[in-house]
């Protein structure tokens, strides 16, 4: 195979390459514009926390909630590590 054959087999590979791209980016393009939803709320509308702040109390949790957990590393609470 000649340099010349060679570089018209690459260039078919890139431009192969190039609409698979293509492709692949209007695929892309079609899926996030009807995964998009339902248009944002109205700054005036919005009830849930503002710019990502979290309000955290400061009351402790329930200690019910922690009764079945593990320690890391440690195991069930009340029982000796291996």
């Amino acid at each position: 195979m000649s340099l010349h054959d060679e570089l018209t087999a690459i260039q078919h590979c890139l431009d192969d390459l190039v609409r698979t791209v293509g492709r692949l980016e209007r695929s892309l393009a079609q899926l996030r514009a009807t995964e998009a939803g339902p248009a944002p709320l109205e700054a005036a509308d919005r009830t849930g926390p503002v710019d990502g702040v979290i309000t955290i109390s400061e009351t402790p949790y329930d200690a019910t909630l922690w009764t079945d957990s593990d320690d890391e590393g440690l195991g069930v609470r009340g029982r000796h590590a291996p």
